[in-house]
Order: C-alpha cells, then structure tokens, then sequence
C-alpha cells in the first residue's frame, strides 16, 4: 500500500521543501489588487509583505475544487491512497470543500480535519509521512491525528494592531486605544479559532506571557513539563532576528526538548496579524 502525504502551504513547507520531504504541497491562492496569486509560486513572502505594507486590497482564498481534484488524479496515477491535511477548518473553508470532493474517490482520499496550521499542521504532514512509512493505511493515519488533533497549541504576539483593525477583527477606536498605549496583544490558536488571550505592554512582556503559556500547557495539557515528548516550534512574520534569539530562550528554559524549528507565518495568518509578529507553538510528538 502505498500512501502520499498531501497539505497546503499554510503549513510553511515550501515547494521545494515538499520535494526533499517527498510530500505534496497545494499552493494557497491569494488575490490582491484583484489579481490572483499563488504562495509560493506567483507570490514569495517577500513580495506579500511588500504590498501587504503599501496598502494593497488582499483578500485569502481556498483552492479550487478543480486545482485539488487535479493534484489528487496526478498522484493517485503512481499512489495508491491519499492523506490530505488542509488548514484549519475554523480558518477556512478548504477542510470543508475537501470532505465534499473526497465523496467521489471511493475511500482513496482520506481528507485531516484536526484543525491545526503553520507550524503545527507542517508537524501532522510529518507525522503523517512517517505513518505511511510505516505501513499505516490512510484510513488509520487520518483517525490518528483527528485523536490527536488537540495536542498543540500556538500563542502569538503581535506588533502592531492596523491589520486587525482593516480586517475588521477589532474595531478602530479600540486600534487606536492599543497604538496610543503601544500595546503587543497575545493571540492564541487552540483547535479551530484564533482568539484573544492577553495583553502586554512590552515586547518583553508578551514573550513571557507566551513562554510561561506554553510552559503550563506543556505540564497540565500534554504531561512533560520538560519537552522530551514535545515538538516546540517559533513561527514569525518577518521577525527571523527575534524568532532566533527567541529560540535560545527556550532552549535555555526546555533544554530536554529536541530541535526548535522556526518557519515564517502561514500568510494566510500573516494577512490579517501584520509583519513583526512573533509565535510560539507545540504539538506533543507522534506515539
């Protein structure tokens, strides 16, 4: 049985990258100035941040049903089963058009709804690859990581509060409160929604509240207060100096985890948060 490993790339893994891992990366679409794009293809992150940061109108999209048929008919010609782990479903609707299309292919697709994305939906293509190594079917893998699907957690700092207020997510007199008091807002990601958690008014602060977020969770969510049996991951909107220094940090405060990797954004995240931003996550390692 042969099994490929398909997700998006909110996931951070680039189309090369996806090469080396031997994983299939649907490139998310994106429209700005009322001209589609495609991450990583059309659009690099340096180019998304330049015309984030002059103002121009982008809006997020979801793959067509055409582009992930399509990319599903190429691999299953040399595959024989697909596990498909698309953003988060309270992110998107992509999870949701992918469920519908998977109707037609007989059980050969096996779409993830575990609700994870950037750096932690990257460690499900992982841990899914590494299933499939392993002889698990589809089937099994997908049933593994919706188990699984609560076992991460993200927090992200933010540095300036305009995205948010363009996208409408906070209001402007409360934007503009935030600037005046030069406020760095905590977000967190747990399960499906983007939500508020904290404020800080320092850059220092906000690291803190996130580093001793993940602390606690780490010890009463997951069981290891230590790391050993944790994936910590630093994900940022180019912030790449902060997110090293950042690293050290918590490598000094969790020496017993392993490697700490560090991805930029999901820009489909970014879009809405802003460049500066800085994100802690983890997902407990596969059993």
């Amino acid at each position: 049985m042969k099994v490929a490993v398909v997700t998006d790339s909110n996931s951070g893994i680039t189309q090369a990258q996806a090469k080396e891992l031997g994983i299939f990366v649907l490139p998310m679409p994106f429209m700005i100035d009322g001209k589609d794009y495609f991450e990583d293809i059309s659009l690099t992150q340096k180019e998304f941040y330049e015309r984030l940061e002059d103002g121009s109108d982008i809006s997020t999209s979801q793959p067509s049903p055409q582009a992930v048929t399509g990319l599903w008919d190429e691999i299953l010609k040399e595959y024989d089963e697909i596990v498909h782990i698309p953003m988060s479903s309270g992110l998107s609707g992509s999870c949701q058009t992918a469920l519908m299309l998977q109707e037609d292919y007989q059980g050969k697709v096996e779409v993830v709804n575990n609700q994870r994305i950037s750096v932690t939906q990257r460690q499900s293509a992982l841990d899914a690859r590494t299933m499939a190594a392993e002889g698990k079917t589809a089937a099994q893998i997908r049933e593994y990581l919706e188990a699984t699907k609560f076992d991460s957690s993200i927090y992200i700092m933010l540095d300036t509060l305009k995205y948010l207020k363009k996208g409408g997510r906070i209001t402007p007199a409360a934007a503009a409160l935030g600037t005046l008091l030069r406020l760095k807002p905590v977000l967190q990601i747990q399960g499906e929604k983007l939500d508020a958690f904290a404020k800080a008014r320092t850059i220092k602060q906000a690291k803190n509240i996130m580093m001793t977020a993940m602390a606690h969770d780490m010890e009463q969510r997951f069981g290891d207060g230590t790391g050993k049996t944790i994936h910590l991951f630093i994900a940022h909107t180019q912030n790449e100096a902060a997110a090293l220094e950042l690293r050290e940090e918590l490598k000094a405060m969790f020496p017993e985890t392993g490697e700490i990797h560090i991805d930029p954004l999901s820009l489909s995240v970014s879009c809405h948060i802003g460049p500066g931003a800085l994100a802690i996550a983890c997902a407990k390692a596969l059993r």
